[in-house]
């Protein structure tokens, strides 16, 4: 029994080491956050701050704009990489990322509709949400009408024409906008921004990412079972065609209400989950929160180096890509073209 407690022993404390690990770094990304920028703090002007001391430009400066933008960043991030965790494990393939199934170009889609009809910000964002629920929807109503083949890769070709669709009639609107007031607002909201985050936008997009979230976690050991294959699903007595449409529709639910409030930002559905996974391993249960954390710290960091070493605003989803690409083809060479 020895060398058996001794293992649990050593995995005790390498676990307590990561969590404080982590921990720290979240406490630091945080720190950095509130206090870098045009308007640059110190640690403890920050903190006073928070508590509503100190100098009152201060306390604009972090209550109205860096502490939105950051609980923004954290929130999104968490969604994305949880949804592509889930959907990951779903279609049993590491290449699959939140948008497989067309959220967030229904989303755009909704949103350039949005603003082509000179809607108010909260119209905007409504559009968007509504688009991309109504496109999953549209292909889960398409795929449940073809008879033969793979359920999950009807999914995801259905996915990828109404995907293309949606973005033929984005460009279209594109075209016929306004190019002086409209057309820089649907390019920069396409692009993903945290640059406009406001309490009142989080807020109205929480429910729906903490109800996504819990569904997700609520089916952790019935995802765990699908990603064996649906015959050893169906063989433990699991319904396996409900359990898919409830993860699609949780994982739906999170994209697009995060794709609503902040534009579309690429690759943090798709990167964070590989991570977490080298970490934990592909056990759900313990995937789920490590990818929330890690989403969350990734794009806290992204967006805050964004901010802190340029002198212009740099949409989220053009940094997303330059960074993620390189990692994610670094990976497929490492492990020469096999996904992590």
């Amino acid at each position: 029994m020895k060398p058996l407690i001794a293992h649990n022993t050593d995995q005790h404390r390498r676990n307590t080491a990561i969590g404080l690990l982590c921990v720290g770094a979240l406490l630091a990304v945080v720190a950095w956050a509130l206090c870098a920028g045009d308007y640059p703090l110190t640690v403890a002007q920050a903190a006073h701050a928070l508590l509503h001391r100190g100098d009152p430009t201060a306390i604009a400066v972090v209550y109205d704009l860096r502490l939105p933008r950051l609980l923004g960043a954290l929130l999104v991030g968490a969604a994305l990489a949880g949804a592509g965790a889930a959907y990951q494990l779903l279609f049993r393939n590491p290449l699959v990322s939140p948008d497989i199934l067309g959220v967030s170009t229904g989303a755009g889609l909704g949103a350039v509709l949005g603003i082509f009809l000179n809607l108010p910000q909260a119209g905007v964002q409504g559009f968007a949400f509504v688009g991309g629920l109504l496109t999953v929807a549209l292909v889960v109503l398409c795929a449940r009408g073809v008879q033969r083949g793979d359920p999950l890769l009807s999914l995801v070709l259905i996915g990828l024409v109404l995907a293309s669709l949606a973005g033929a009639i984005t460009a279209l609107l594109k075209v016929l906008a306004d190019p002086y007031n409209q057309l820089p607002a649907m390019t920069f909201w396409l692009l993903g921004s945290l640059a406009n985050a406001n309490m009142n936008q989080l807020l109205w997009i929480v429910p729906a990412v903490v109800l996504g979230v819990l569904g997700l976690a609520l089916r952790r050991w019935s995802l765990n079972a699908l990603a064996w294959g649906e015959d050893e699903a169906r063989a433990l007595g699991l319904p396996v065609a409900r359990i898919r449409l409830e993860v699609i529709v949780y994982a739906t639910l999170i994209s697009s209400a995060v794709v609503s409030a902040v534009g579309v930002v690429g690759w943090v559905g798709l990167l964070v989950p590989h991570a977490a996974r080298l970490l934990v391993g592909p056990n759900f249960p313990k995937l789920l929160p490590v990818s929330l954390f890690f989403g969350a710290l990734f794009l806290a960091l992204v967006d805050t180096a964004s901010r802190a070493f340029t002198a212009f605003e740099v949409p989220l989803g053009v940094i997303t890509a330059l960074l993620g690409g390189p990692v994610f083809l670094a990976l497929l060479m490492r492990r020469g073209g096999a996904t992590p």
